[in-house]
Formats: structure tokens, sequence, C-alpha cells
């Protein structure tokens, strides 16, 4: 820790702590998307919903996401970052209470793209100051670490929970995660705006907008992708024949196990550059979710689980870091931010549409597709940046 002259003391900058609290920032106004499939089935046993008004519920929350993620992209540059993160936090913790005593599917719906338009404004604050830090690579990686961690922990228990307490706890979750990232705010550095001659070094004269536009239609389409079929994970369980008590444990390791693709981003940061690394592991995302084909088996069902962990944990975080090495005033890491969010609300949307009679197959089959054309449209920006860009060292702290 390092002392300043603000009130409480501050960790360094671009250290290992810094990290985490950064992913915990980042992380509070997203942190459903990382419990989905246990919001999704509880809303379905808890409340009674079909499969599509819960689905409609959870992309009414990451809709309002990318909205908000979409505003942030034209203030993220002007705002004192802190204060209103802490506004941002304080006002998820009020919609997320107030969310527990909404029964209904329409009201739901409302009040929860009201929470994700909050959520996505602190998001896209997140995004744009981990830009500033030295490698934004590495703190991605991070903050999926931290995602799949307390993600599987949740996914574990939150559906025993559910029939034992009411939908209720699932809203309690996210507010008790977003009190203790409100706790964390003052520990973290003042991570100022780069001023303007730094803003362009990562991209010579400006931004290269070609290659941002492959890297952020990447970032849609793998969301997209794997958010499909991740929202109706546990219903597809079902649609096989597997029970919750095998599930639920399941997906909690696998979210676990999963946080290894993170740390390996984390450790190796750009040192291997982006292209092959994100060649390799988007070749075996899309084998991953192709597995699902064989659910009946529960033995496949939970290696699937665990594999596509692995690689959405690994893949994300250099998408994300690629978009936001085009600029280091935390602009394009917003953009990234919005596409990400848009895929993750597009996802559940039309997987619902998709499903309509338990129709998984097409499901697993459009979602294969996009992650395929995900992978198409990643590869050329990640190689030009690895020509254009030096690598960083995975020892750096």
């Amino acid at each position: 820790m390092t002392a300043t002259t603000r009130r409480f003391p501050t960790t360094a900058p671009d250290g290992l702590i810094a990290a985490v609290l950064l992913s915990f920032l980042a992380t509070a106004g997203l942190f459903y998307v990382n419990i989905m499939a246990a919001l999704v089935s509880g809303l379905v046993e808890g409340l009674h919903f079909s499969q599509r008004d819960a689905g409609f519920v959870a992309s009414a929350n990451v809709y309002g996401a990318a909205l908000g993620a979409l505003i942030s992209i034209f203030f993220v540059k002007r705002i004192a970052w802190r204060p209103a993160a802490i506004a941002l936090l304080a006002a998820l913790i009020a919609v997320d209470l107030l969310s527990t005593l909404v029964h209904q599917s329409g009201p739901l719906i409302g009040t929860r793209f009201f929470h994700g338009a909050i959520g996505g404004m602190l998001v896209g604050i997140g995004f744009s100051v981990i830009a500033r830090t030295r490698v934004p690579d590495r703190v991605f990686g991070m903050l999926l670490v931290v995602q799949f961690g307390l993600g599987g922990l949740g996914v574990m228990l939150l559906p025993r929970l559910v029939p034992l307490f009411g939908t209720p706890v699932l809203f309690l979750a996210l507010a008790l995660f977003s009190a203790v990232t409100l706790a964390m705010v003052p520990f973290l550095d003042d991570y100022p705006r780069a001023p303007p001659h730094d803003a362009k070094a990562r991209g010579g004269a400006g931004i290269d907008w070609f290659p941002l536009s492959l890297a952020l239609a990447a970032t849609f389409l793998f969301q997209a992708g794997n958010m499909a079929l991740g929202a109706y994970i546990i219903e597809l369980g079902r649609h096989f024949g597997l029970s919750i008590a095998f599930m639920s444990p399941t997906l909690g390791i696998a979210a676990w196990i999963g946080a290894v693709g993170s740390l390996l981003v984390v450790m190796f940061g750009t040192r291997y550059g982006r292209f092959v690394p994100l060649t390799i592991a988007l070749a075996l995302t899309v084998v991953g979710n192709a597995v699902f084909y064989w659910s009946g088996s529960a033995t496949i069902y939970a290696a699937a689980n665990v594999g596509t962990a692995i690689t959405w944990a690994f893949v994300i975080p250099y998408l994300l870091g690629m978009c936001a090495a085009f600029d280091r005033t935390g602009q394009t890491a917003a953009m990234a931010g919005f596409c990400s969010k848009m895929g993750l609300a597009t996802g559940p949307l039309v997987g619902g549409l998709i499903l309509g009679a338990d129709n998984y197959m097409l499901l697993i089959t459009v979602s294969v597709l996009v992650l395929a054309a995900s992978a198409a449209a990643a590869l050329y920006p990640a190689r030009m940046l690895d020509r254009t860009q030096p690598r960083s060292r995975a020892a750096e702290q």
C-alpha cells in the first residue's frame, strides 16, 4: 500500500491488489451475468415465470447495462470517476432491494432494465479506469478470475437457496456484492485521465477504426454466442434429465476451474502476443460449445461446462484488452464494455426466442455459428496489434 494525501491509504496503481479491487469495481454493475443461470432458474422455480419471461428479465437487465455503457462512452473522459462510482454503487443497492418486492414479470423487466442502466455506467467507468493501467489485459484477466470465482459460488448456492428463502435471495446477493465493492473504492489510486499525447501513444496519430470495429464485433459476437446457451444451461440439463442436485455443484465447480483461464491471462499478459492465444482458445470455444449436443451424458455435460468456462475466461480478457489498447483515455474500453453488454443481453433474448418448444439442438447450433463468426472477426486486429505494439512481460506487477 502507498500513502497519499487522501484519508485512505491506496494500493499501488499497477499491483495485484489494485487489480483485484478494480475487478470488483468493474464487476459490481454486471455481476448478475455471472449468476445468470441461477437467476433464470430462480425466476422459473420461485416466481413460476415461463422460460421466455425469465429470459426477457435477464435480457432487460443486460440491455439496460448496454444503454448505461453507451452513455458512459461520452462521459468517462470528463468526470471524476470515484464520486461517480460511489453514487452508482449506492443506486445499485437501492434498486436490488426494490427488486425483492416485485413479483410480476412486466414490472420486474422494467426494474431490472433500470438497474442495468446504472450498472452499465458503473462498468463503463470501471473499464475506463482499467484502461489507464499499464497492462489492461492482465487486469481484465483478474476481472474474470473474480467473476468466475464468485459466480461459481453463486451458481452453486443460489438455486438451492431459492426454494428456502424465495427469489429475493438472488437480488440480496447482488446488493451484498455492491456493498462490498463500495467499501473497496476508497482504497484505489486516483488513476488520472491520460494527457492527450499519452492517449495517442498506443494508436499512433489516432484510433484505427477498422481493426477496432472488428475487435468490437468479435467481443459482441463472443458474448452473445456464449450467453445464448449459458443463460439456459440449467434448463438444458433439465431437458436432458439431469437433476439440480447434480447441476448446481457441477456449474459452480466448472466456474471455479474456468478461472484458470483468466489466471493464465494474468500470468502471461501479452508476452506471447494476442493472435496465437486467441486462435487456439477461440477454436476450443467453438468445439466446447458443440459438445453440448451430447448433454444427455452427465459426464459430457460436466466436461463441456468446464471446458467452455476456461475458454470464456481466457478469451474475453484478451478481447477487452485488445479494444482498450486502441487508446488510453478509456473511451475504446468503454466501447468494448458496451459491445460486451449488448452481446450478453442479446444472447438470452435470442436464446429464449429460439427455444420455443425446448428446441435446444437449434440453440446449440446457433451458439456455435456465432462463436465461429467471433473468431473470424478477432484475428485481424489481434495480428495487427501484435505487429505494432510491444509485448508485456508476464512477471510485471
